[in-house]
């Protein structure tokens, strides 16, 4: 491997951080002003419209998804770009059109949608005109273990019919929303891995019911309208919105999680830089028992062990996007459940020593980082927690000597 970055990846940093500095990190006051002015606190704000019409001037678009449909980019070319967007998080994704859930949806529809499912749905989500939702988790069952889903879609003459609960979907309580990928049983009787299908529902189709919004440690998750508890019943859709094959649900949700646990990831490092500087501003700036915050030992001990792990941490992505692209997502399964358990948990670690440096400025809404704290949190659960990745991390390592 090449520690070293290409000439077309050098340049879009390049650009990139252009774009950051110039109206991505100005934006960011811009946009806690006009959340807190919202009259629905689910609604989407002018300045995320502004970036991504900035964005895509420049050409800084759609760069996460590989081949005709994206931005032709590698895996390993397209994760320092993902590291940088991370260092804003609410906004930098958005702005590109690389945020979740749209990023993993538009690689489904791309892999696996029919040719009248890409021209209605991918070609309007790859032109950053709408917004998607992907609609796995539930309520009633641990949905970590995707063989437990118990949302129900029978097939009905030309239709599915669908009835279940959903929580926690991404997206869904954005008004320009207008696609949900929902998974559910089709043969509940079947090989358990066969069991599962997935069905394209555009928003507003009768039976189904957004119930509410879901706060996450208090934030609505404001930069693509936050998440939602969505109710089906006796929801009807045609056969032709099924996506790929029936039974095939369970192998497209392992082929849409592979990539957007290393964008997460990416994004994540990014996170973490932009903690490390903020602590050493900060602690440089203030005094306290007669020297420079920091000049005390602990504090010099947190910013020496935050550089060796984001060393560490992005070493371990690299390798694993570029396995990805030299033997494939099944090839670097074991990087690619590595960098989930690692990541999230470091960079927590890291934010919340930023936020103690920082006094009780670092819980406040004058810092990103109690934001950046909880997005981190969240992520130790999102896509698989830590403990469903170790589990089968171990059982590989284990196969190795029985």
């Amino acid at each position: 491997m090449d520690f070293g970055y290409d000439a077309r990846t050098e340049d879009l940093r390049g650009q990139l951080n252009s774009f950051m500095a110039e109206h991505v990190y100005p934006a960011e006051p811009v946009f806690e002003r006009q959340l807190a002015e919202r009259d629905d606190e689910w609604s989407t704000v002018p300045v995320l419209e502004d970036l991504k019409a900035e964005a895509r001037k420049r050409g800084l678009w759609n760069f996460f998804l590989p081949g005709e449909h994206g931005g032709g980019l590698t895996n390993l070319q397209y994760a320092p770009l993902a590291e940088i967007t991370g260092r804003s998080p609410h906004l930098a994704p958005t702005a590109l059109n690389c945020a979740a859930p749209d990023t993993g949806n538009m690689e489904v529809l791309a892999m696996f949608g029919t040719e009248q499912q890409r021209k209605q749905w991918l070609r309007p989500l790859l032109d950053g005109e709408i917004r998607s939702a992907f609609a796995m988790t539930e309520p009633d069952v641990a949905s970590s273990d995707a063989r437990n889903i118990a949302t129900r879609i029978d097939r009905d003459g030309g239709d599915y019919v669908i009835n279940g609960r959903k929580w926690f979907i991404s997206g869904a309580m954005n008004p320009r929303c207008q696609i949900f990928i929902v998974m559910g049983k089709t043969d509940p009787d079947g090989e358990p891995r066969r069991q599962q299908s997935m069905v394209l529902v555009p928003r507003g189709t009768p039976g189904m019911d957004i119930k509410r919004g879901m706060h996450v440690f208090g934030y609505t998750d404001g930069d693509h309208g936050g998440h939602a508890e969505v109710e089906f019943t006796d929801v009807r859709v045609p056969v032709e919105n099924l996506v790929g094959t029936q039974g095939g649900g369970f192998a497209i949700a392992q082929a849409r999680l592979g990539p957007g646990r290393i964008h997460h990831c990416m994004r994540l490092i990014g996170m973490a830089e932009r903690a490390i500087e903020l602590m050493c501003r900060r602690t440089t700036s203030r005094t306290a028992f007669g020297k420079a915050i920091a000049q005390q030992g602990v504090v010099q001990d947190w910013i020496a062990e935050a550089r060796v792990q984001i060393e560490q941490l992005r070493l371990l992505v690299l390798k694993t996007a570029w396995l990805m692209d030299t033997v494939g997502n099944q090839g670097a399964h074991t990087e690619i459940q590595a960098i989930k358990i690692a990541t999230p948990k470091a960079v927590e670690g890291i934010l919340d020593k930023a936020i103690q440096a920082h006094g009780a400025g670092g819980v406040s809404q004058d810092f990103p980082l109690a934001g950046l704290w909880a997005h981190a949190r969240t992520l130790r659960l999102a896509d698989g927690p830590d403990e469903v990745h170790k589990r089968s991390l171990a059982r590989r390592e284990l196969a190795k000597y029985l």
